[in-house]
């Protein structure tokens, strides 16, 4: 039991780290926009390891990952449904766009 405890303080005061950090960026960020210090490419260099930056990347990676691979297996099975399937999802990463 004393593992698992130590365990949970670790992840934790991990978290609480992280949150700390996403604080200080967003901070800097809103202070550098109100001084009119961040042009577009700046401010598109700092919301790149945003979280839910991060997320959208890995979806936009996991959605093309399925449409690669509907598309490999478009001769195998002649499925209009998976057909329609990768035709939408590949309408998903483009109107993401």
């Amino acid at each position: 039991m004393g593992d698992d405890k130590r365990d949970l303080i670790d992840v934790l005061n991990t978290s609480v780290k992280e949150l700390r950090q996403r604080i200080d960026v967003h901070c800097c960020l809103v202070t550098s926009i109100l001084e009119g210090r961040v042009d577009e490419n700046g401010l598109r260099s700092l919301m790149d390891p945003c979280p839910r930056r991060s997320r959208e990347l890995m979806m936009k990676t996991a959605i093309k990952e399925a449409i690669d691979v509907l598309e490999e297996s478009r001769k195998a099975f002649k499925s209009k449904r998976l057909e329609a399937l990768r035709r939408k999802l590949t309408q998903v990463l483009i109107d993401a766009d």
